[in-house]
């Protein structure tokens, strides 16, 4: 009974000296479990599961593929509402030219010689005054119908130009994008990575995140999982995952040699209930893969650079491939977290 008591005391230890170290809490709609000692990147990897140079390579394709996938969007805007804005003005040359050409049978049939033309077909003083106003009106509404008919041309050209160029804005994206995804792929081959490896295997985490109302492309906030700093970019997705049920513990700054942690644009999401523990297995998997979706599902909206989950790294530009990383741990093989990078 004694050794009883004794256990009991120094696990009720245990946990106040756990509390009083602060590795218990993290930010968000509901309190997480205590982090375990063998969180991604501390037991000397990276968390990322990769070399720096794959990183390096990977970081870089991804952005690019992103920021043309977010201009050929740009371009495909402008170009629909500059042809919307050319079938109003296409709509508008019938009736101007109308205008213009009724106005011009009222000058030729009254004539075309003004004042001297009213004067001697005028009965009278009063008759030529009426016929001179009237040819005079007849005049300043054909001038502006003329005005009118040479500002919706020029309109209607600068919006085809405008239309023209959005197109070859959007081959080029077009372009840019192709090549970006070729090099991902091929850094992932070079690093004996990258077969394909199907979807998720889930139909979870399909809810919509919202549109982001300010900045996130500003200097780093203070990174409410740790004592570093984040992108608001990164704290905006976090709390959107949250927001969506997924409150899980959530670790994202962290000093390393490679990869996004360090920038502030990174987060690991564990997987079970108790933290970064082993292979995530039934309803902690099933967590893990529906978290997964979920950023997947939202990448456009949450500037997702890469989505690394159970020996798989989903990339903007090619879908799910093969990914382990050295040792084979549940933290380098991301068995055990979901990883996210934003741009």
């Amino acid at each position: 009974m004694q050794h009883v008591t004794a256990r009991r005391r120094w696990a009720a230890f245990l946990a106040l000296l756990v509390a009083a170290c602060g590795i218990a809490g993290v930010a968000g709609p509901a309190a997480a479990a205590p982090r375990p000692l063998t969180a991604p990147g501390e037991s000397g990897d990276d968390g990322e599961g990769g070399a720096k140079a794959l990183l390096d390579k990977l970081n870089e394709a991804s952005k690019g593929y992103v920021d043309a996938k977010a201009k050929l969007a740009k371009s495909k805007q402008q170009q629909t509402s500059l042809a919307a804005e050319l079938k109003k003005l296409d709509a508008a040359l019938g009736p101007q030219q109308a205008a213009l050409n009724k106005y011009a049978q009222q000058a030729y049939t009254m004539g075309r010689l003004g004042p001297l033309s009213a004067m001697l077909g005028a009965d009278s003083s009063a008759g030529f005054l009426d016929r001179a106003q009237l040819l005079t009106t007849v005049a300043a509404r054909q001038n502006q119908a003329i005005a009118d008919l040479k500002n919706t041309r020029t309109d209607r050209q600068t919006a085809k130009t405008g239309i023209d160029a959005a197109i070859v804005d959007q081959q080029k994206q077009v372009n840019v994008m192709a090549k970006r995804k070729a090099q991902a792929e091929q850094a992932l081959k070079d690093a004996n990575q990258g077969g394909d490896s199907g979807d998720a295997g889930s139909s979870g985490g399909s809810a919509d995140a919202d549109k982001p109302s300010g900045d996130l492309d500003g200097k780093c906030v203070p990174d409410p999982t740790t004592d570093g700093c984040i992108s608001p970019r990164l704290l905006f997705a976090m709390k959107q995952a949250q927001k969506a049920g997924f409150t899980r513990y959530v670790a994202c700054y962290r000093p390393q040699n490679s990869g996004e942690h360090p920038k502030g644009r990174a987060c690991d999401f564990a997987a079970d209930k108790n933290g970064f523990g082993g292979v995530a297995t039934g309803a902690s998997k099933t967590y893990g893969t529906n978290l997964a979706n979920y950023f997947i599902h939202n990448s456009d909206t949450l500037g997702v650079l890469y989505v690394i989950w159970f020996k798989r790294i989903w990339l903007p530009s090619s879908g799910w491939k093969s990914y382990s990383g050295a040792g084979g741990t549940p933290s380098t093989d991301h068995t055990n977290h979901v990883h996210l990078s934003v741009t």
